[in-house]
């Protein structure tokens, strides 16, 4: 996580990473406003562009090169990244609802999350169809399809409902590929059966008498059957019920039909049409709050009708963009004028399109080859994203940036010179404000915590019990208060889990940025909120803590935890024995995965993947590797997956066989060391590589360097009996440690200097 040079004096929040916001946020990238803060929020990390996904479903493109990188992108804007779901507005506070998580605040919002199928009007198509939108969710079933087709050994019909050009370029595209499919299992591709039903006259009404013609003779030399007025009005498995009585076979059936807007906006209080889309104005702004925008899909324009194409999302973004910031500044907003007509390429999925032009129409392969180079023209901004020099903002507020005179006011005492005595301590009234709604776990041997503050903690040691200590602090490495919560209290609670104890009792020490009070009290509120639900569950209290002033958002805790006084069933690192199996809960790779995050080489989804890990607690694991006899445990952090094993096998007396091509690794990690990126505390942990006997035969595999590779909130290292292995690795994976491995065995102590022998 970068910290900004300037205070926080506007939050501008992103809902959706559609077509329009993904614009926003490369002219935001480019041309920044000092002293705005921009937060994404998105139930996907990779967003579909729609002008290409035919191409993807016929084979012609990857899944990279044809979606857009929403983590990485907001990565390049300074723009915060909540992989989360919106579940309605509260426009009296100016605050965005989420699911599972706190609302995030703000001062100007921007809506641009496209469109939801209405298939619950249909009777059994919720349960029986599969909408294309939203779109990344669609790739799942698609992939699923793809993998029961190649299965298929008899008749099996598709079914595509609806006639536009979304729904012809579907089942051309799906057949082709689909066909190929089978003819390179050697199989019959014309078991595959293809129907395309419209509830209107005709395919493709918004196009030319010429275009539509085109197509027709297309679909008919594909062998597509097209059912016209054939409005579908059940969806049962294995066939579809039309209004007039007629009943089609369907295997599997794509819904494409007219979509409405997502189900919480019925709740906003914005005015929307009869389809659930939200009423804008020509400055993209909504009808009843001139504080919230709305673009792509989900907008419906008053000026005049628009069709749900991606052209006039795409077109909407610089306007868009220029609005947010015009209104922050207090200017006038510019107009958008869309296009009368517009340039609509469809493809046949066989590499050949047809142009679509008001009354023109023409067709060739060219055109595809046209269309392909006009797509990847505008996904190179999206892929390959220059370098940014540092910000060179002043670190006073931005004259720019409309503030009234009490926010003036506030913001030039935030960039003042601070006072550092006292540990530049948070004020009182804003802790008291942001932590007033937390609830930490309650304690019958918390005697003074929270709930009563004072001077300090007062907890109570239960008779039979000893005290184990531990502390854990560091720097924010992600952008999202909340999430850098929950991963600073697993870090924190991992070593009294691995001692095999039950945590008692936290004390924080946190250090934030200095800013606007209600800009210090959010982020407080949002990073203690995810840290306090990660120390409940463990059933660990919070009992007090200190917050000061930095230049960093840091985090640590200071825990406190039990074990049996006479130390029954404490797992420690020297317990390891000759013949014990090695076992590994997490995947490895946050180190270097980090590392390419911050300079924005680290795809989206891998470093999604790399905090889901982080937040899965190690309490669990550690009760069942107690429960299968672990002689001893530690958990991974700083020093690497070489550091804490030598850290076991010295005080065993032992030495260990690890096993390079049995390491459980975290998506991406393989890549990023391969482009030479690694943590800045691997140069320290590569020093240990005199612990391993035979380096030099493994030097130049890739994986090798994530021996060294430094972990934040990382798994459980256990040696297990052998005869247990096999059922603590199933418990373990049962519990959610999916990626459980056996990465090695114990030996006996040679008389070598290196305790480690690596193997393939």
């Amino acid at each position: 996580m970068q910290a900004s040079e300037s205070p926080i004096l506007r939050d501008l929040v992103l809902v959706g990473g559609g077509h329009s916001h993904v614009v926003v946020l490369r002219m935001l990238a480019m041309q920044p406003e000092p002293g705005l803060r921009i937060t994404l929020i998105c139930t996907d990390i990779d967003t579909p562009y729609s002008g290409m996904l035919p191409g993807y479903l016929s084979g012609h493109y990857r899944f990279d090169e044809v979606h857009i990188d929403l983590g990485r992108l907001a990565a390049f804007a300074g723009a915060r990244f909540i992989h989360g779901e919106v579940t309605g507005l509260d426009r009296a506070s100016q605050r965005v609802l989420l699911r599972d998580r706190p609302s995030v605040p703000y001062d100007l919002l921007s809506i641009n999350t496209g469109s939801t199928p209405n298939v619950r009007q249909v009777g059994g198509a919720q349960a029986n169809a599969v909408p294309v939108k939203p779109i990344a969710q669609f790739n799942q079933r698609w992939m699923n399809l793809l993998a029961r087709v190649r299965e298929i050994h008899s008749r099996f019909t598709i079914a595509v409902v609806g006639g536009g050009a979304g729904g012809v370029e579907l089942v051309l595209s799906m057949q082709y590929r689909l066909r190929q499919e089978l003819q390179k299992l050697g199989r019959n591709p014309d078991v595959l059966q293809f129907v395309l039903l419209t509830s209107g006259d005709t395919i493709l009404p918004t196009h030319n008498a010429g275009v539509r013609a085109r197509f027709a003779r297309v679909l008919r030399d594909r062998h597509v059957a097209v059912h016209a007025r054939a409005e579908v009005t059940q969806v049962l498995p294995g066939c579809l019920h039309t209004q007039d009585g007629r009943t089609f076979d369907a295997d599997e059936t794509m819904w494409v039909t007219q979509a409405g807007g997502p189900a919480w906006l019925q709740s906003t209080g914005l005015a929307l049409d009869e389809h659930g889309f939200i009423k804008i104005n020509d400055r993209l702004q909504t009808l009843d709050d001139p504080r919230v925008f709305a673009a792509g899909d989900v907008a419906s324009f008053t000026g005049r009708p628009l069709e749900k194409a991606g052209v006039f999302a795409v077109r909407m973004g610089p306007p868009l963009a220029k609005n947010l910031q015009r209104s922050l500044r207090g200017q006038s907003l510019v107009a958008y004028r869309p296009q009368r007509s517009w340039l609509a390429l469809i493809s046949t999925g066989d590499r050949f399109a047809v142009a679509s032009r008001g009354r023109l129409g023409f067709a060739g392969a060219w055109v595809w080859r046209w269309k392909d180079s006009i797509d990847r023209r505008f996904m190179r901004q999206f892929t390959e994203l220059p370098a940014m020099a540092p910000s060179s903002a002043s670190t006073a507020p931005s004259s720019s940036l409309a503030l009234s005179a009490e926010e003036s006011k506030q913001a030039i005492s935030a960039i003042a010179m601070r006072c550092g005595g006292c540990g530049a301590k948070v004020g009182a009234s804003i802790l008291s404000r942001a932590l007033g709604s937390l609830r930490p776990v309650e304690r019958d041997d918390v005697l003074i915590g929270l709930h009563a503050p004072d001077d300090a903690a007062v907890v109570r040691v239960p008779p039979g019990k000893a005290m184990v200590h531990t502390v854990d602090f560091f720097r924010s490495f992600i952008d999202d208060p909340y999430l850098f919560g929950q991963v600073a209290a697993n870090h924190a609670l991992g070593d009294i889990f691995a001692m095999g104890a039950e945590p008692q009792s936290a004390t924080a020490i946190a250090t934030v940025p200095p800013g606007l009070e209600s800009q210090v009290e959010e982020l407080l509120l949002q990073m203690m909120t995810g840290a306090v639900e990660v120390l409940n569950a463990a059933g660990c209290a919070l009992v007090g803590g200190h917050t000061g002033e930095g230049r960093e958002l840091a985090l640590g805790f200071a825990i406190n935890g039990l074990i049996d006084e006479h130390m029954n069933g404490v797992m420690r690192k020297g317990g390891m024995q000759p013949g014990n199996v090695l076992l590994l809960t997490k995947p490895i790779g946050t180190g270097t995965l980090f590392a390419a995050h911050a300079r924005h080489a680290a795809k989206g989804r891998w470093i999604d993947a790399a905090l889901k890990s982080m937040v899965v607690s190690n309490q669990r694991g550690a009760q069942i590797l107690r429960a299968h006899g672990a002689t001893a445990c530690t958990d991974l952090t700083g020093f690497g997956l070489l550091g804490h094993l030598v850290e076991m096998t010295r005080p065993s007396g032992v030495d260990a066989e690890l096993q390079l091509s049995a390491l459980p690794l975290l998506d991406g990690a393989v890549e990023c060391v391969e482009a030479g990126i690694v943590s800045s505390l691997q140069t320290a942990n590569v020093r240990l590589r005199r612990a391993l006997r035979n380096a030099e035969a493994f030097a130049q595999d890739p994986r090798y360097p994530l021996l060294f590779d430094p972990q934040t909130a990382g798994g459980l290292l256990a040696s297990v009996p052998a005869d247990r292995a096999a059922t603590c690795v199933e418990a373990l994976k049962a519990a959610g440690y999916a990626q459980t491995a056996v990465i090695g065995r114990i030996l006996g102590a040679s008389d070598a200097l290196e305790p480690v022998v690596l193997t393939p």
